[in-house]
């Protein structure tokens, strides 16, 4: 049964409606968060050594030849937008070697040399408005259907379209089709120029209020009532839940490959960049899933429905040191993934939900912690712990997911037929 759609926050409010119905759902399905388990993860060895290596690496960086920086901020709204099937991570390596995201990237470097070739405008409105399943299939790279035996003829085989490649490509398509008719209706080229829109309007909310996080609410609120790709947010048993993971993470993604620009020789983007020090984390199936095994998300007296989702984990294992990290050789070539635990939109809501609280106890508890006054032969100072942010948190919990082969062994909760994550 699918979630039923929720209200819209009040205008102003989606960011702290995020962080509201995240905790009140979190606590509602009894999912506990000790502070314990929290300094636990936070001066254990597997954060110490690797959040100041990890924590920095956001995949942003494009190996393309952009025209201009609107051109480039076009190409991350677009991937931003499409920045979901992690669902279909395990069909997905078995077909090409990749996961979710990196075969949204690919898509998405396709899209963009077949524009500068001629091929056709995919990163317009137009573009998206006509784009096919059948190119986007070609665009990908997969194999859109599945081998069944003849019906009368022995020794047979037939395809016929359908499975799991099938079913993202469709969801691409409809994302794509669905925001390039709202593009086209509203008298935007692509939909960088949206954004750009919206981010010159809120640096000018900003200004009027006086306030840090106006602009973020402005981008925010404009992204989510305008495209059907961006709402994410539902009800779980009467309760209103707002997560808008890939809307936040379009204006991180802002912030983070065009905040630098300024401070380099590169030319300053036309364009303002939010200021996203308090914006909430961008839950998908990692972030949860890894929290639960490190031992801060508590599912033990939650229903049977959750609690019984995953296998207990060696905690000592997990937060000791990487233990190929020291290695000489390079690490394996990745394996394809076991799947994980099939969800209802109502389980993957409440784990997003316990993530995105999670994230901000963390930050909370991280700037009163006590920390060892040294870690490692080196000596380093933990003192830096205080100052971790929510995006720093986020992208750590996301890259070491990738980063260590023993975390990358874990499976993660699986989501099908959802554009959100």
């Amino acid at each position: 049964m699918s979630t039923p759609s929720a209200p819209y926050p009040p205008s102003g409010g989606f960011m702290n409606a995020v962080r509201d119905s995240s905790r009140l759902l979190r606590q509602k399905s009894n999912i506990k968060i000790e502070s314990d388990s929290i300094k636990r993860l936070l001066v254990s060895p597997a954060f110490t050594t690797s959040f100041k290596r990890v924590s920095g690496y956001h995949g942003l960086a494009f190996p393309l030849n952009f025209v201009n920086s609107l051109a480039e901020l076009n190409f991350l709204s677009i991937l931003s937008l499409l920045n979901f099937a992690s669902g279909y991570r395990v069909p997905l390596h078995k077909q090409s070697g990749r996961g979710a995201w990196d075969s949204i990237r690919a898509l998405l470097f396709s899209m963009f040399l077949g524009s500068s070739t001629g091929s056709g405008d995919f990163l317009s409105g137009e573009g998206m408005k006509a784009i096919t399943d059948q190119k986007v299939s070609e665009l990908m790279g997969l194999s859109v259907h599945t081998e069944k035996p003849h019906e009368t003829i022995i020794g047979i085989t037939v395809g016929e379209l359908g499975g799991p490649a099938y079913e993202l490509v469709k969801l691409v398509t409809k994302t794509l089709n669905e925001t390039g008719n709202v593009l086209v209706d509203g008298g935007y080229k692509d939909l960088g120029c949206f954004v750009l829109e919206a981010l010159k309007e809120g640096e000018k909310v900003k200004i009027q209020k006086g306030t840090p996080d106006a602009d973020v609410e402005v981008v925010l609120e404009r992204l989510v009532r305008a495209f059907p790709g961006f709402r994410d947010m539902g009800e779980v048993d009467g309760q209103p839940i707002y997560c808008f993971k890939k809307a936040l993470f379009l204006i991180c993604g802002i912030t983070v490959r065009f905040g630098s620009l300024s401070k380099s020789k590169s030319p300053t983007p036309p364009f303002p960049i939010p200021d996203i020090t308090n914006i909430p984390i961008c839950a998908d199936n990692v972030i949860p899933s890894l929290l639960i095994y490190l031992g801060v998300i508590d599912l033990s007296e939650s229903p049977e429905s959750l609690s019984s989702l995953f296998p207990k984990s060696d905690l000592d294992s997990l937060l000791a040191v990487d233990p190929t990290s020291s290695a000489v050789e390079k690490k394996p070539p990745k394996e394809v993934p076991k799947e994980g635990p099939i969800l209802t939109n109502d389980q993957a809501f409440i784990l997003r939900a316990a993530a995105i609280d999670t994230c901000e106890l963390i930050v909370e508890h991280a700037r009163t912690i006590e920390v060892p006054p040294t870690q490692g032969e080196d000596g380093e100072s933990l003192e830096w712990i205080r100052k971790i942010s929510l995006l720093e948190i986020d992208t750590w919990l996301w890259a070491v997911a990738k980063d260590r082969s023993d975390y990358r062994k874990l499976e993660r909760f699986v989501l099908r037929n959802t554009v959100f994550f």
